[in-house]
């Protein structure tokens, strides 16, 4: 690959060439960690772990590994998300499938479980979760874990999100547990819930174009735009959540970099008491707690 316009051009070669010549293009592309992308792209190729390229960096590359290797290499160059590419993301040390249908499940994200767990010591307390948004379910399916006397929902108004984060219950073995609606936070659900978890659409408008090419172009739009002050889901769902948690019940709500004011602010104008605000391990304030008068 090294010295060729095509990465997919070169197609034979040992594990270290093929990592070193896909290191230089991805490092000229501009992605942050090449060395560490080449090894999860072509360990996915040849269907075995990063640990065995780095212990035989000599062995030949199988030729249908080389040539689906320059698939995912030629894709990466183009910014689509590592994610995508390997049809999986850890969350909560979890394997969640993703798809172009729903976001990438984040780091950041897993703030919001780590505050639901802070906001309900005694564990058994928590009956029933509803994750409005769910996408790939994974903050619904880390809490499942978390509350082993807990069932859920999931609310997702995209089809095809819905049926992801069913597939991703089924494999994780909590299918018994979760529902998934195709529904939005305005939805009439029955009964009232312990906890609420929620990742909106936070993202200005005019700022989604200056997003990374990984989120701006292969994400979808409408769990990233959260309208012209970014603060257009925060409205529907305080005004939904006092007719959807329990007596004692939290919300927990992701915010995006300085929102915590605002949303706050939405909230008690909704009869809602901002209980705590745990930040991720950035510093940023991520996962607001919420619960009713």
């Amino acid at each position: 690959m090294s010295g060729c316009a095509d990465p997919a051009s070169a197609m034979t070669g040992t594990v270290g060439a093929f990592l070193c010549r896909a290191g230089q293009h991805l490092r000229a592309a501009a992605i942050e960690a090449p060395r560490l992308e080449a090894r999860l792209l072509l360990a996915h190729a040849m269907g075995c772990r990063q640990e065995d390229l780095l212990r035989e960096p000599r062995a030949p590359v199988p030729p249908a590994a080389a040539v689906a290797f320059a698939g995912l290499l030629q894709r990466r160059l183009q910014h689509a998300p590592v994610a995508h590419l390997l049809g999986e993301q850890e969350f909560w040390s979890l394997p969640f499938a993703v798809s172009a249908a729903t976001l990438v499940p984040r780091a950041d994200s897993e703030t919001l479980v780590e505050a639901a767990i802070a906001a309900f010591p005694a564990r058994e307390r928590v009956r029933r979760i509803l994750d409005l948004g769910t996408g790939t379910g994974c903050l619904l399916l880390a809490a499942l874990t978390e509350f082993p006397a807990a069932t859920g929902v999931g609310l997702d108004r995209v089809p095809a999100a819905a049926a992801l984060a069913r597939a991703n219950a089924g494999r994780l073995g909590l299918g018994g547990r979760a529902r998934f609606l195709v529904a939005d936070w305005a939805a009439p659900l029955a009964g009232r819930f312990d906890l609420v978890l929620s990742n909106p659409p936070y993202i200005e408008s005019g700022a989604l174009p200056g997003l990374m090419p990984e989120v701006a172009r292969h994400e979808p739009a409408t769990a990233l735009d959260g309208g012209s002050d970014g603060l257009v889901a925060y409205r529907a769902l305080c005004a939904a959540l006092p007719g959807l948690l329990a007596p004692g019940g939290r919300a927990v709500l992701e915010l995006g970099q300085g929102q915590r004011p605002a949303v706050e602010a939405i909230a008690v104008a909704h009869g809602l008491d901002p209980l705590a605000c745990r930040p991720d391990l950035g510093g940023v304030s991520r996962a607001l707690v919420l619960g009713h008068r």
